[in-house]
C-alpha cells in the first residue's frame, strides 16, 4: 500500500494521443498535478506523447515501475497484470468495466483476473473504478482537476458520488482531500485494507466514504473500530431499498444486506453511517475539528424563536438532551439582553444582537462557563449581521467571530453555528472557520452534525478492545450439541424440530419450560397429569416449520382435554400437509404471564452472526420494534440493544406494572450470541416469544433454521 499511494513512477498502460481518451488524459493531469514521479507512456504504436518517451509493454521500460494505470478493456487485462508481476509492480489501477457486474460472463472473467494478480504478485484498484489519488504528492490516476490540497480522504463506489462528495467539501465546507480512492468492485483489494493503511495515515484528518455494499463486512467493521478511535469515519450506506439494492448489485456487484443489520453493525464499530449524502462532509468536518463532548446536552443560542424552536425539534430527534441553565446562567444572560429575552434553552436574544453582534460572544461565553451544558449551537444569521442591517456592524461582527473562537479554545466545549448568510461566505464567517468553528447553511444538517459529534464521543469514551470482532467459529461448540445439528444434517433437515432446538439452547443456558414430546393421545395426557396446572400442545414435525399455519397449536388446556386436543392437533397437521412425518405433540406447561420478547440471531452475508432483540409476539412483525449487534455480544452490547428500543420503557414497568428482569434477558442474549458462534451451520435462531418476568423468563418458542437448505 507504500508503494501503490505513495508511488514513485507511474505506467500508463493504453497510453494515447486521442484528448477524449483516458490514455491521454491520465499523462495530462499527472504532468498538470505536478506529480514529481517518473511517468512511462505505454503504447506499441507511440514512440512520444507530452514530451514523455513511450514505451512499446511493461517489461520494456527501463526502470523501476511501482503503479500502472491500465486503461485497455477488459479482456486485456489479465495478460498484463502477468507482465506487471514480471516487472515487479506493486499495484494495478483497472479502469475497465465488464467484470462481475455485469453478469456470469464478467465474474468469470473477474475471476481469471483476480487469479492472474495473485501469481504476479499484483495488488489490483478496482476494477471499475475511476482510480486513485493522493492529493499530497500529486499522484493523479483519476484526472480530476481544481481540488485543493486538504485533510480528508474519501472513499466511494462511485464515480458521480465521488464527484458529488468533492463538490461539497469544495463548496460547502470549504475543505481539501489529502486521498481519494474509487473502490470499484473489491475483486481484490477491499474497502478494509483501505482502512487499514489511511486510518494511520497522518495527512487523512477523517475518512468519508460511500458504500452499496461489503464483500469483507466483518474484516470491514475490525479494520473501521480499530481506525475509529484515530479519527472519525463517515459512511453513507446506499441499498437501503429493495430497489436500491437491486441498482447495488447491478452498479459494482455488491452485495446490500439488510439495512437495520449494516447501521446496527456500522454503528457498533465506532463509524458514523448517515442516510444524507449532503451531511457527510459535514458531519467529518464537525468530528475532526472540535473538541469531544462529556455528554448529550446542547444548549441553544438564537437570534429568533423560529430557528430556535426547530433547531430544538432537530436536536431532539439526534436523542440530545436540552436542560434549563442554571440561574445563574440565566441571571447573567438577562443582564446582557433585553427584557423580553428569553434565557431558558433555546436562549433567544429576542433582537438583543442586532445593533450590537458581540453579545452573541459574550452569551456563549456565559452558556459554555454551565456544567449543564456539553455544547453550544448557535442559530440564526450570524456572519450577516452587516448584510441585514448595516455596514457599520462589520467590525463588530469580526469581533464577535475571534470572540466565538476564543470561547471554543478556552471552554474545550464545541461549538456548531448556523447562518442563513453561510453561502454569502463573509469575513466573520471566514474567521469562525479560521478557529475552527464549523458553520452550516442547513439547521438540519447542522443538528445532524451535532448528534454524530454526542454519538462519536460516546464511543470514544468506552475503551478501545482489541478483540472486537473477533469471531472464532465452532468456540464453544458442546459434543451433545454438535450431536443435534449433525443428526439433522445427516437427515437432509433444513431445521431443527422444536425439542432439538429447546435442548441446544438448554445446553448454553437458556432457560426453557420443562416440555417432554408426547407420541399418543395416552401419552400426551400422563404427562399433563404429572405437569400439572394448564399446559400447551403443540405438534412436533421435521416438514412442518410453521406451526400456527397448520393449526398445530392448543394453548390453555386441562389434563383431561389433551388427549382431545392431541388428535385435534395431528388431524390439522395432516390435512395442513398430507406427506408429512409426524412424531407426536410437545406438552409443555403454560408459561407464567409477562411481556412478550423476541430474541433472534442471523447469518448475515456482509457481516456474519447479527443478534436481534425486540418486542415480540405479533409486534414484531407490526412495529418492528428490534435492535441488532453484531456477534459476539458482550454485555454492554446487550443492555444497549434494550435501550434502543422505542418499547424500551415496557422494560421497566408502565402504570402501574411491574418491570422485567432485564439482567435475564443479557443473559438470554449472550446465550444467543454464544450458540451462533458455537455452530457455523446454523442460519438463523428465532426465539418467539420469550416471555420475560419480573423474576426470570421463559423461551416459549424456539426455532433454527440450518444453512444451505433454508426453506
Amino acid at each position: 500500500m507504500q508503494r501503490i499511494f505513495n508511488a514513485e513512477s507511474v505506467a500508463v498502460i493504453g497510453a494515447s494521443t486521442d484528448e477524449t481518451k483516458r490514455g491521454y488524459q491520465a499523462v495530462r493531469t499527472l504532468l498538470d498535478s505536478g506529480y514529481q514521479g517518473r511517468i512511462y507512456p505505454v503504447n506499441p504504436k507511440l514512440e512520444r506523447l507530452l514530451g514523455l518517451t513511450c514505451y512499446p509493454g511493461v517489461l520494456d521500460i527501463p526502470y523501476d515501475v511501482d503503479v500502472a494505470l491500465i486503461t485497455t478493456p477488459a479482456k486485456t487485462i489479465p495478460s498484463i497484470l502477468k507482465d506487471c508481476g514480471s516487472k515487479g509492480v506493486a499495484g494495478a489501477v483497472v479502469i475497465a468495466a465488464g467484470f462481475s457486474e455485469t453478469g456470469e460472463e464478467g465474474r468469470k472473467l473477474q475471476k481469471q483476473m483476480v487469479q492472474a494478480a495473485e501469481q504476479a504478485g499484483v495488488r489490483v484498484v478496482g476494477p471499475n473504478t475511476n482510480g486513485l489519488i493522493n492529493f499530497t504528492t500529486g499522484l493523479n490516476l483519476v484526472g480530476m482537476r481544481g481540488v485543493p490540497l486538504g485533510e480528508y480522504a474519501v472513499l466511494t463506489q462511485s464515480g458521480n458520488m465521488a464527484l458529488h462528495l468533492i463538490t461539497d467539501a469544495i463548496h460547502r465546507t470549504r475543505e481539501g482531500l489529502s486521498h481519494y480512492v474509487g473502490i470499484g468492485n473489491e475483486s481484490d483489494l477491499k474497502f478494509h485494507e483501505y482502512l487499514d493503511y489511511l486510518g494511520k495515515e497522518p495527512s487523512a484528518r477523517a475518512l468519508v466514504m460511500y458504500a452499496e455494499g461489503f464483500s469483507r463486512g466483518r474484516e470491514f467493521l475490525r479494520s473501521a473500530y480499530k481506525a475509529s478511535y484515530q479519527k472519525p469515519i463517515v459512511v453513507l450506506k446506499s441499498g437501503r431499498s429493495s430497489i436500491g439494492k437491486r441498482s447495488a448489485g447491478s452498479h459494482t456487484g455488491a452485495l446490500a444486506g439488510s439495512p437495520a443489520v449494516s447501521a446496527a453493525a456500522l454503528k457498533s464499530a465506532g463509524v458514523m453511517a448517515l442516510d444524507n449524502p449532503d451531511a457527510l462532509f459535514p458531519v467529518a468536518q464537525t468530528l475532526s475539528r472540535l473538541p469531544k463532548m462529556a455528554g448529550d446536552r446542547v444548549a441553544i443560542l438564537a437570534d429568533g424563536g423560529g430557528h430556535a424552536t426547530i433547531a430544538a425539534d432537530l436536536l431532539s430527534d439526534q436523542g440530545l438532551s436540552l436542560p434549563e441553565l442554571n440561574p445563574e446562567t440565566q441571571k447573567g444572560l438577562m443582564s446582557l439582553l433585553p427584557g423580553n429575552a428569553s434565557a431558558v434553552n433555546p436562549v433567544d436574544v429576542a433582537g438583543g444582537s442586532d445593533a450590537n453582534p458581540y453579545v452573541l460572544a459574550q452569551c456563549a461565553e456565559l452558556i459554555l462557563a454551565d456544567e449543564q451544558i456539553d455544547a453550544l449551537m448557535m442559530v440564526g444569521m450570524f456572519g450577516g449581521y452587516h448584510i441585514r442591517f448595516a455596514d457599520k456592524l462589520k467590525y463588530n461582527e469580526e469581533r464577535a467571530a475571534h470572540g466565538l473562537g476564543q470561547v471554543l479554545q478556552t471552554s474545550g466545549r464545541p461549538i456548531i453555528i448556523h447562518s442563513i448568510f453561510t453561502p454569502h461566505n463573509t469575513h466573520p464567517i471566514e474567521i469562525l472557520r479560521h478557529y475552527g468553528v464549523p458553520v452550516y447553511d442547513s439547521l438540519s444538517i447542522a443538528a445532524c452534525c451535532a448528534g454524530a459529534l454526542s454519538r462519536y464521543s460516546r464511543h470514544l469514551r468506552q475503551p478501545e478492545d482489541p478483540g472486537r470482532f473477533r469471531l472464532e467459529p465452532g468456540k464453544g461448540a458442546l459434543e451433545e450439541g454438535r450431536a443435534i445439528l449433525n443428526n439433522a444434517l445427516s437427515q437432509g433437515r433444513n431445521a431443527l424440530l422444536e425439542t432439538e432446538a429447546k435442548k441446544l439452547l438448554s445446553l448454553h443456558g437458556g432457560a426453557v419450560l420443562p416440555e417432554a414430546l408426547a407420541a399418543s393421545a395416552q401419552e400426551a395426557v400422563e404427562l399433563a397429569a404429572r405437569m400439572g396446572g394448564k399446559v400447551a400442545c403443540k405438534i412436533v414435525s421435521p416438514d412442518i416449520l410453521h406451526k400456527t399455519e397448520a393449526n398445530g397449536v392448543r394453548l390453555g388446556l386441562c389434563a383431561q382435554d389433551v388427549g382431545g386436543a392431541f388428535e385435534d392437533v395431528i388431524r390439522s397437521a395432516r390435512e395442513h400437509a398430507p406427506d408429512a412425518e409426524l412424531l407426536g405433540c410437545l406438552i409443555g406447561p403454560m408459561a407464567d404471564p409477562g411481556l412478550e420478547m423476541i430474541v433472534g440471531a442471523k447469518a448475515d452475508e456482509q457481516f456474519g452472526p447479527v443478534i436481534m432483540c425486540g418486542l415480540g409476539g405479533v409486534m414484531v412483525e407490526v412495529f418492528k420494534d428490534v435492535a441488532f449487534r453484531v456477534a459476539p455480544l458482550g454485555e454492554n452490547d446487550a443492555r444497549e440493544m434494550m435501550s434502543e428500543l422505542n418499547g424500551a420503557p415496557l422494560l421497566d414497568g408502565v402504570r402501574g406494572k411491574a418491570g422485567v428482569d432485564k439482567e435475564a434477558l443479557v443473559r438470554l442474549l449472550m446465550v444467543a450470541s454464544r450458540i451462533m458462534e458455537a455452530y457455523p451451520e446454523i442460519a438463523e435462531l428465532d426465539l418467539n416469544p420469550v416471555i420475560a418476568r419480573e423474576d426470570g423468563l421463559s423461551v416459549v418458542d424456539a426455532r433454527v433454521i440450518l444453512k444451505g437448505r433454508q426453506g
